[in-house]
């Protein structure tokens, strides 16, 4: 099975903690060139300095702001007019919990722009280069709420199946040049997100942190929530040349938790 990514150069977005410095740790380790786009850069040049290095990989990193689409089209512009990119991965934090029915306006639209529109100025900028290379893996790390949504993230549900769509119908539009889209959806992962939806949880409802949290292992079958790096290792795989016939999919990977196939 070919897993070898050298030669291959990589964007990671969301990148300087949780799925998103996993997720370019992962790909670093199989020998890709990787470019980390996030909107802190001090956390930026902590991440590039602790990746993998061999041979002639080279990696740095972009200043971006997910909030603002034009900004992130132009850093994202700028880099693919000096480097090619092979490996996109869309990643961005979620929104804040709460009812769909209590969301304001401005929440979905904050949400829309983050995910969607962004995730779409980055493709549009990276897939000139994948078609001329015949070589193209977009990875989309998503949700399981785009199987089943989840109580208590009513934006958070909106947007995330926006996406999912998006990407259906993008990686039908790109199949013909070497390119595939893929979402993987995370269940329960350690990480920042999640430790603060568990406190805004159990501060709404009088329980404590320990509460809350072994309600929501009990509902995995696994028995535990996940690690960043075990959600990372499916983006890595769906980035490899193996890969190449894998095309237009969502998969979960959250201990087995989501009730649908």
């Amino acid at each position: 099975m070919n897993i070898d990514l050298t030669g291959k150069h990589a964007v990671v977005c969301g990148s300087t903690q949780g799925i998103g410095k996993a997720s370019a740790m992962e790909l670093a380790a199989l020998g890709a060139s990787v470019t980390l786009l996030a909107r802190n850069e001090e956390k930026l040049k902590q991440t590039v300095a602790a990746l993998p290095v061999s041979g002639s990989q080279k990696h740095g990193y972009l200043v971006a702001d997910f909030s603002v689409p034009e900004n992130v089209k132009q850093v994202i512009t700028k880099h693919v007019d000096a480097n090619k990119v092979h490996i996109l991965v869309n990643n961005t934090g979620g929104p804040p919990g709460g009812l769909a029915i209590d969301a304001q306006e401005e929440e979905f639209m904050k949400a829309f722009t983050a995910h969607l529109l962004c995730n779409s100025v980055l493709v549009k900028a990276v897939a000139p280069c994948m078609k001329a290379e015949k070589y193209g893996r977009i990875i989309n790390i998503i949700s399981t709420s785009v199987k089943i949504p989840l109580k208590g993230l009513g934006v958070s549900n909106t947007i995330r199946g926006a996406v999912a769509n998006w990407a259906k119908t993008l990686s039908v539009e790109l199949a013909p040049f070497g390119i595939t889209v893929n979402n993987v959806l995370p269940g329960a992962t350690l990480t920042g997100r999640l430790e603060a939806l568990v406190q805004s949880k159990a501060e709404k409802t009088g329980k404590s942190f320990e509460e809350v949290m072994k309600e929501m292992v009990t509902e995995i079958p696994a028995g535990r929530v996940g690690d960043a790096h075990e959600i990372a290792a499916a983006v890595a795989f769906l980035a490899m040349p193996a890969a190449a016939y894998i095309n237009g999919i969502n998969i979960p990977v959250d201990g087995g938790r989501t009730g649908s196939l």
